[in-house]
């Protein structure tokens, strides 16, 4: 299954690297790698997230939460694209 980023995805990415590595660039560095792990195994197990109901598609946009972070991600026919990614601390995407 292919894993693809949305831009939004990726900008969220480098937000909360640079967040997090204001006052730890160790910390900033591993929570990153720990997100991108951790996203990877939605190419197994697409449907592992919890539906987010008030989506267009509520089969197929997901909400997994790793940690303090949620992934929103669309597990289609052959692909998992991940939509968003934020800090259960930041207002909902």
């Amino acid at each position: 299954m292919r894993l693809l980023y949305s831009g939004e995805a990726v900008a969220d990415l480098v937000r909360l690297r640079h967040f997090i590595a204001e006052n730890d660039p160790g910390a900033a560095s591993r929570v990153a790698a720990e997100l991108v792990s951790r996203i990877e195994n939605l190419r197994q197990f697409p449907h592992i997230g919890i539906e987010v109901t008030q989506a267009p598609a509520p089969g197929v946009v997901r909400d997994m939460v790793f940690g303090r972070y949620i992934v929103r991600y669309a597990a289609q026919a052959e692909s998992v694209v991940v939509l968003r990614i934020w800090h259960e601390k930041e207002n909902e995407r």
